[in-house]
């Protein structure tokens, strides 16, 4: 019996010992990924998408049903057409920003706010 206890406390002290390396070696990594992260300019969002977010069955489907993007079309980036007077931008795709919208409901002109290239 003695044997066993002096395992058990033998196995409690590694045990302890253990917590206490892979305490120190977590926060030493974190702070090896923080600055990998900086050096490479990732953020916290291309993370989850490496990492890959738990799909809903619909969108499963949804992505079964068409081809996969290529990465030229997805990489790809759009010049703004408009500046706004704090500076905001709008490509002209998609919905009008609502600092434009509430721009267009005071009587001004989309065109007011193209930018000229």
């Amino acid at each position: 019996m003695n044997n066993l206890i002096e395992i058990q406390v033998q196995i409690e002290k590694l045990q302890k010992q253990a917590k206490e390396i892979r305490t120190k070696e977590f926060d030493r990594t974190v702070y090896e990924i923080v600055a990998q992260m900086r050096a490479f300019g990732i953020t916290a969002k291309d993370l989850q998408s490496a990492l890959g977010k738990p799909e809903s069955p619909r969108r499963a489907k949804q992505a079964k049903s068409r081809p996969a993007k290529s990465a030229k079309s997805v990489a790809r980036t759009v010049a703004p057409k408009y500046r706004g007077p704090n500076g905001e931008t709008w490509t002209g795709r998609g919905l009008m920003p609502r600092w434009l919208s509430a721009l267009v409901v005071q009587g001004r002109t989309k065109d007011e706010f193209a930018i000229v290239k």
